[in-house]
């Protein structure tokens, strides 16, 4: 199977921006919701932001205000627009889509780190 690449993280600083990108192989059956989670060390994996086809957007309590999550639908791509970040946020983002299979499919992740 094709897997989601991700791409645009790093390494900045606090109060710094980036902006990570998803690229979405065509899948037979369409994709219902795009999102994007994160896992620190030692910690779980969690919901960071999320989007349906329809353009319905979820945030986590702890990024609100702060990342925009968008999708361009003719090129297949989600983005993650990350602005204030501070050191709490620095964790593996992981690309996620869900097809009206459904099936779930992951990408392999991109490091964050954000520097006090």
């Amino acid at each position: 199977q094709a897997q989601l690449v991700e791409s645009g993280g790093g390494l900045v600083q606090n109060g710094g921006s980036l902006r990570l990108s998803c690229a979405v192989p065509r899948y037979r059956f369409s994709i219902r919701t795009m999102a994007w989670y994160r896992q620190a060390p030692g910690k779980q994996r969690e919901l960071v932001a999320s989007i349906t086809s329809g353009g319905t957007t979820t945030y986590a309590d702890s990024v609100k205000g702060r990342f925009t999550i968008s999708r361009d639908n003719a090129k297949n791509t989600v983005f993650l627009q990350m602005s204030s970040l501070n050191p709490e946020d620095t964790a593996v983002y992981h690309c996620n889509i869900i097809t009206s299979l459904p099936a779930t499919y992951w990408g392999q992740g991109t490091q964050v780190t954000v520097s006090s």
